[in-house]
């Protein structure tokens, strides 16, 4: 689903559910909305699928566990190559809350062949770069680079999904760039910390209750055996997929991933989350005061129910875009044009391997009427759940959508990431290209009975952020 937020917005709430990590030149931010011929051992003999229509595409899995997926691209010559590790927020629990983030922090730090930095400085002097975000489900490394640096990358991404080193200086130099990264997108931010409370509040037994970056206590307690058995559970090939797209051809790929990935040792599977949400039986409201805060925020959580993969989720993304997309949405219209009650809303959405959370705020001007605008707000996500939308509503979401999809898949990086977003979320990658007839089929009554549904006041939590004075002489 598309994020329909501004910049601002959008950094404290992936830094509340999701955390990103930028070492170098070149930088791509997680999606809305997320490794020559090949010689085949008897150990790692694998398979080769086609998607039907799509024959450029090609995908193998290694006797390992891993599988590789390949979409040639010969417009320019450059390679994107993303890992998706199935590793995020939801794999933890109190005592080691922040570890998937913090691993994307330490796999650029060093293996037992490579120094700290080393992955970098060698990546940027052939030519290319990176970047990796966490999320509540994911942690996913990105990186561009000229063809002729591709068996390098191999080498580079092989070494530290199996040689990860454990330096203790650098495990609390690492520690401490995390306490740091935390005080300035949540504790310092007023939209980081609005959407860190929330999370935890809308949430009561499953793990999507637990900040990306950590709780401060678990930040400063994890033990060398908490790093390393967390690597060795989720740093696995078996727990991967490699997605390699650009100027290559599927066979030099394959070639290169059983020399480089293939005898790297499978793992256990990770421990199944089998956790789930109980259906919200009442509102839940939580007021933060923040005395560094100028404008105050009012944010609503709807539970939707809906994992990536559901039926359902088109519709939703098409709602959101409705309320919130752009200047003519209804949202923008009410809160903003007429009534001036707001100089800014939208509307995110969380979770996808199980069933998340659709937000729903408003900005206001420091001298904001939260009430009048938490009223309209109740009667404009009451108006769409009695009236629907209109026929034309529904033709600019569809073309929104349409564009926005299209749009992605004109470069290598935006074809590796919905490559991955498919393959991880709905179990094959081929069902990318299924996402415009699935927006297509959306109806207006579909998009009724979903906020009818979801637009509840029982189904939600409510915060709201205030301003106060300062309180003299506190310590």
């Amino acid at each position: 689903m598309q994020r329909l937020l501004p910049v601002a917005l959008a950094a404290a709430l992936i830094l509340a559910g999701a955390c990103a990590h930028a070492t170098a030149s070149v930088s791509s931010s997680p999606a809305p909305a997320v490794g020559a011929s090949q010689a085949i051992s008897a150990a790692a003999a694998g398979t080769a699928t086609r998607v039907p229509g799509r024959d450029t595409i090609v995908s193998r899995t290694l006797g390992n566990g891993l599988k590789v997926v390949v979409w040639p691209d010969h417009d320019i010559p450059s390679v994107a190559y993303y890992t998706f590790y199935r590793v995020g927020g939801r794999n933890e629990y109190p005592g080691i809350t922040g570890l998937a983030h913090y691993f994307e922090h330490m796999m650029f730090n060093g293996t037992s062949r490579r120094a700290p930095g080393e992955f970098d400085r060698t990546m940027e002097a052939a030519g290319g770069s990176n970047n990796a975000y966490t999320s509540n489900d994911l942690t996913v490394y990105q990186d561009w680079f000229p063809v002729s640096a591709l068996e390098l990358i191999f080498d580079l991404e092989g070494d530290r999904m199996a040689n990860l080193a454990f330096d203790p200086k650098v495990v609390e130099s690492e520690r401490g760039v995390v306490f740091s990264e935390r005080r300035s997108s949540i504790d310092n931010d007023n939209f980081g910390s609005l959407a860190e409370q929330m999370q935890a509040t809308a949430y009561t037994a499953h793990p999507y209750q637990f900040p990306v970056i950590g709780w401060p206590s678990d930040i400063e307690n994890w033990k060398a055996d908490d790093l390393k058995r967390f690597y060795r559970t989720y740093y696995a090939p078996n727990n991967a997929t490699v997605f390699v797209v650009g100027a290559v051809e599927p066979e030099q790929v394959f070639a290169l991933a059983e020399k480089y990935l293939a005898g790297i040792a499978r793992q256990p599977a990770p421990t199944p989350i089998t956790t789930v949400e109980p259906e919200q039986q009442g509102e839940r409201r939580l007021v933060l005061e923040k005395a560094d805060a100028q404008s105050p925020l009012l944010a609503y959580a709807f539970h939707t129910g809906l994992r990536a993969n559901d039926a359902d989720r088109p519709a939703l993304d098409l709602l959101a875009r409705i309320l919130a997309q752009g200047e003519s949405s209804r949202l923008h219209q009410r809160l903003v044009e007429r009534e001036q009650a707001a100089i800014d809303v939208g509307t995110y959405d969380v979770g996808d391997f199980d069933p998340g959370l659709l937000y729903v705020y408003a900005v206001l001007a420091p001298d904001g009427d939260l009430g009048k605008v938490e009223r309209l707000l109740d009667e404009e996500l009451a108006r769409i759940a009695r009236d629907g939308v209109t026929a034309d509503e529904l033709a600019k979401a569809r073309n929104l959508d349409s564009s926005a999809f299209w749009r992605g898949l004109a470069t290598i990086s935006g074809k590796a990431q919905a490559l991955g977003t498919y393959e991880v979320f709905h179990g094959d990658y081929g069902k990318l290209f299924d996402a415009p007839a699935a927006v297509e089929a959306v109806t207006g009554e579909r998009i009724q009975a979903l906020a009818k549904r979801i637009f509840r006041n029982q189904n939600r939590t409510v915060g709201t952020l205030k301003p106060v004075a300062a309180k003299e002489n506190q310590p």
